[in-house]
């Protein structure tokens, strides 16, 4: 039964990992066709899957969308109903609003929204030049001194922008059969220019057939103004041409003699949406489908993957997997140490392997190495660090490194939510940024030394939390603990000098400087040097093995400190700028860092555990 039980979660891990995939798709209309629908977006081509994800983190912090009848929508579902039924999206509480002043200029109260925090567009539609007004005020303020009340109504001006924005890039969201008018305008084109050209010269016109094509024009413009999206391919063969707007298609209606047909699509979708006819949404979706197939398979190969790999989520479920790890790892120290140690193993391997294989699949998509933004440091930091991890478990086959694998894997993925709730994690990079050689030496060497850096700092976690709360640190335990933090330490010192050095080439290259005293800068260089004093002190015998341990988690503040910290200082050419949460989450990080440091020094007569702690 013993030997059993590692296959056994083994296979509760996969299943774990692949549930995601394993949901079927409920409603007859074939939804996940529409969300793999490719569109320009923020500078990169992507599946409408993507964005309706994307948008929905950046309006309500989560993808899944309930309505006011309590029916669960997938995120793809939803764009739907905002891009041909408004009317229905505008009932949908998906705008996260927590700040009580902000709540008082709407009116509202946290009882009125879903979950005290979340409302609907109709909710705000009466105060949308209120909401404009207080946001005009708060941009006049420089954006390091905004008050947390100016912060919040700038990104709920932003987020009505977004709504309004992706309601029009389609569509006009008027109600109007849309379908017909534009059937009705390619039917009489002929006539309606030439009905605009002679009330233009003064000459008798049709003034019905007139007056309708200028009230189309004016909604072809009304699109091409406030949509945000580029939905229309360029034609086959057009070389040097870019995708554009519905709006902006439609507006060339009237000089190239037809309606394009993409658009003719996107209204037809609309007119079967809304009378829900799915045979017929299907067919459009199968037709548009086979003409990009012709044009852009690459294209369509990736958003494909993109949609998929949405689907499968490989990093939040890992989350799970990580959890399971870090306490079949603990228990294990109390009963049943091979297979429980065995099984926290396999799962971290599999979560590993599946973080591995998300990261592969975001480069391929990106065609970048695998830092390029903070999203993507927070998983390559917990990637190397379980990495070491799963290189220590093997070697010393105890369940610490299991457990640091557990509790890294875990803190660094939860990071990574977080930071993706500001909205696409694959964006474009910075024009300074933009070299793929400097982004795969210098920046993952350094984010290397990030993770060995922090594994350090919480295998001495596990050391002082086992010495002082367990009798389960026993010298043997002692010593493979004392073994693993050096060696992480040589290890994390080694990347972070050489990825400084690294820093400081293409710093010069950049900005004709080697060296400018930059926050960012001088975080990476208290690294090295916290590094090196660990490591100094040690070999001068200044310190012990608590002390050791002490100075080591003092290095999760350090690498904090750097990694985070000074970008939220607004200055220094790599401040990202200052966020609430993130600032709150970093405090009370340090905070539970120096209570941990305090617990290394209790008295010696007051740790639980055998060894001697020197």
């Amino acid at each position: 039964m013993k030997r059993l039980v590692p296959f056994l979660f083994l296979v509760l891990g996969a299943l774990i990992l692949a549930s995601p995939l394993l949901r079927k798709q409920e409603s007859v209309f074939d939804i996940e066709a529409f969300g793999r629908i490719p569109v320009v977006a923020n500078g990169r081509t992507k599946p409408l899957d993507s964005v309706a994800r994307n948008s929905l983190l950046l309006l309500q912090g989560r993808q899944r969308i309930v309505t006011p009848d309590g029916a669960s929508l997938a995120p793809a579902e939803w764009l739907l109903d905002v891009f041909f039924r408004p009317e229905l999206a505008d009932t949908y509480k998906h705008f996260e609003i927590v700040h009580p002043g902000v709540l008082d200029v709407l009116g509202l109260t946290p009882a009125d929204g879903d979950g005290n925090k979340r409302f609907a567009y109709l909710q705000l539609v009466e105060k949308l030049e209120e909401i404009d007004r207080q946001a005009e005020l708060a941009a006049g303020v420089d954006a390091p001194v905004r008050t947390s009340y100016q912060r919040a109504v700038l990104n709920l001006r932003d987020h009505v922008i977004l709504y309004q924005q992706l309601k029009h890039s389609l569509v006009v969201p008027d109600g109007s059969d849309f379908l017909g008018d534009l059937l009705r305008l390619q039917d009489n084109l002929a006539a309606s220019v030439e009905a605009i050209r002679n009330r233009a010269a003064g000459k008798e016109a049709d003034a019905e057939l007139a007056t309708f094509t200028m009230g189309m024009g004016s909604k072809f413009l009304r699109m091409e103004q406030i949509g945000n999206l580029l939905v229309i391919p360029p034609a086959a063969g057009s070389e040097g041409s870019t995708w554009t707007k519905a709006g902006q298609a439609l507006l060339g209606t009237f000089q190239h003699g037809s309606i394009n047909v993409h658009a003719l699509t996107f209204a037809g979708l609309q007119h079967t949406w809304k009378d829900q006819q799915p045979e017929h949404f299907n067919t459009l979706l199968a037709k548009q489908r086979s003409e990009l197939e012709r044009s852009y398979p690459s294209i369509l190969k990736k958003t494909d993957i993109e949609t998929r790999f949405n689907q499968a989520a490989p990093f939040f479920t890992s989350i799970y997997l990580y959890v399971l790890a870090f306490i079949f790892a603990a228990f294990s120290w109390l009963k049943w140490p091979e297979p429980l140690q065995r099984s926290a193993f396999n799962l971290v391997l599999l979560a590993w392997i599946a973080t591995t294989v998300g990261i592969a699949v975001r480069m391929w998509l990106e065609g970048r190495p695998p830092v390029t933004n903070l999203y993507s440091s927070a998983l390559f930091v917990g990637w190397g660090s379980v990495g070491l991890c799963l290189i220590l478990e093997r070697i010393f086959r105890n369940g610490i490194g299991s457990v640091a694998a557990g509790l890294t894997g875990f803190c660094t993925l939860l990071i990574a939510h977080h930071l993706s709730l500001s909205g696409d994690t694959l964006e474009m990079m910075r024009a300074v940024l933009d070299s793929n050689f400097w982004l795969a030496t210098h920046v993952v060497v350094i984010t290397i030394g990030y993770a060995a850096t922090y594994l350090a700092g919480f295998l001495a976690i596990i050391y002082v939390c086992r010495g002082v709360l367990t009798r389960s640190l026993d010298k043997a335990t002692a010593d493979a603990l004392t073994r693993m933090v050096y060696g992480t330490i040589c290890f994390a010192t080694l990347f972070s000098l050489i990825g400084t050095i690294l820093g400081g080439i293409w710093a010069d290259q950049s900005w004709g400087r080697f060296w400018g005293w930059d926050p960012k800068e001088n975080g990476a260089l208290i690294i090295v040097i916290w590094n090196a004093i660990i490591l100094h002190v040690r070999w001068g015998g200044i310190a012990r093995t608590r002390g050791i341990m002490a100075l080591a988690i003092f290095g999760n503040i350090v690498t904090s400190w750097s990694w985070f910290g000074t970008n939220m200082l607004g200055v220094g050419l790599h401040s990202y700028g200052f966020m609430d949460q993130a600032f709150i989450a970093l405090v009370a990080f340090v905070a539970t860092q120096l209570a941990l440091l305090a617990l290394a020094y209790v008295p010696r007569h007051m740790w639980r555990s055998a060894p001697v702690m020197k």
